[in-house]
């Protein structure tokens, strides 16, 4: 039975950060073939290093007998979901079925029943031909063995890069006839001051208008300076976004999306998030943005030669247009839930 001596993590501690994300990154990579998407020491870094009104969040590091063996981290949000928290397991390979894993989540969810938090959420990933379930793998029995149900099955999904040019082509001209009424702009970084608040405003539904399974979520919070804040963060991570929105005729972004690249890993993109506003749907704006944003992606960057997605199980429209982009399943994640 583990008697692990867990402590909060000094992100400034370079030495303590360090060997924390070793066991991260060895936990994360185990078992996990090319698919694996461990963030990188340097992003961790910056990330639990920055001041934050959006949100709380914490690296635990997990002793037994002298040695590090486990990395914790939880997100508490500070302006919405407020009853909620996000919280991560990782165990060094080599030191588990010890009760690490068990001690350094109890430890976890404690932090967050002391912020009054009663709603918590963890991520699994397993192979794709295992089925939507994670039946028999590893973390989803564990997170089950700990009263966490699975709310939202996942699908991971990659894009080889390049994509041929005349097939953007090809679905840009299809779409276009669709929406002529709109206009499409696309830009590197940060967003621009005057297309902030509308930017802010979409996306905040992100989490509320995609498919969300059975899980009670809220919009994020429209904050432009926290947001400002957010990209100062990302750009420290080494990340740089490319983005395209779609335009109504006053000007409004009634459509979005994004992708990540970074100097840590500099053959592969990561696609954020795309949504199109309720109101304006059915004009191939999502087929339209996602286009436009992975035609500029290839036309400023060069050396990447894949893109790393992820789509709800059930979220057959956006399936079907990353199918359309070349986009092939290679693994499932999962979203839990337990309730306090």
């Amino acid at each position: 039975m583990s008697a692990l001596e867990v402590t909060r993590l000094d992100p400034f501690d370079a030495d303590a950060f360090d060997a924390w994300h070793a066991v991260y990154l060895v936990s994360q990579l185990h078992g996990r073939d090319d698919s694996a998407t461990p963030w990188q020491r340097e992003e961790l870094r910056a990330q639990l290093q920055a001041s934050s009104t959006l949100v709380d969040e914490s690296g635990y590091a997990g002793w037994w007998d002298g040695r590090l063996v486990s990395a914790g981290w939880l997100a508490m949000p500070l302006q919405d979901n407020r009853d909620r928290a996000y919280l991560a397991v990782d165990v060094d390979p080599a030191e588990r079925r010890r009760g690490h894993g068990s001690a350094m989540l109890a430890h976890l969810e404690g932090v967050a029943r002391s912020a009054g938090r009663t709603v918590l959420g963890a991520e699994s990933s397993w192979a794709h031909e295992v089925g939507p379930t994670g039946a028999g793998q590893p973390g989803p029995e564990f997170l089950g063995h700990h009263g966490y149900a699975l709310m939202m099955p996942d699908v991971q999904r990659q894009l080889d890069l390049p994509v041929d040019e005349d097939l953007l082509a090809g679905l840009a001209a299809e779409a276009a006839p669709h929406h002529p009424a709109y206009a499409l702009h696309s830009w590197v970084g940060p967003v621009p001051d005057e297309l902030a608040l509308g930017w802010l405003q979409l996306t905040s539904t992100l989490m509320t208008e995609a498919p969300t399974g059975d899980m009670d979520l809220e919009p994020e919070t429209v904050d432009v300076g926290a947001m400002r804040d957010r990209e100062q963060t990302v750009a420290r991570m080494g990340r740089t976004k490319y983005n395209t929105v779609a335009l109504d005729a006053d000007g409004t972004v009634v459509a979005y999306t994004d992708i990540a690249t970074t100097v840590h890993e500099p053959d592969r993109a990561y696609q954020w998030g795309t949504l199109v506003h309720r109101d304006h749907r059915g004009h191939r704006l999502g087929l339209a943005v996602k286009v436009a944003n992975l035609a500029q992606l290839q036309h400023e960057t060069s050396g990447l030669a894949r893109m790393t997605t992820y789509n709800a199980e059930v979220n057959d429209h956006m399936i079907g247009v990353n199918e359309r982009l070349g986009f092939r399943p290679v693994a499932r994640l999962g979203e839990f839930e337990k309730t306090l």
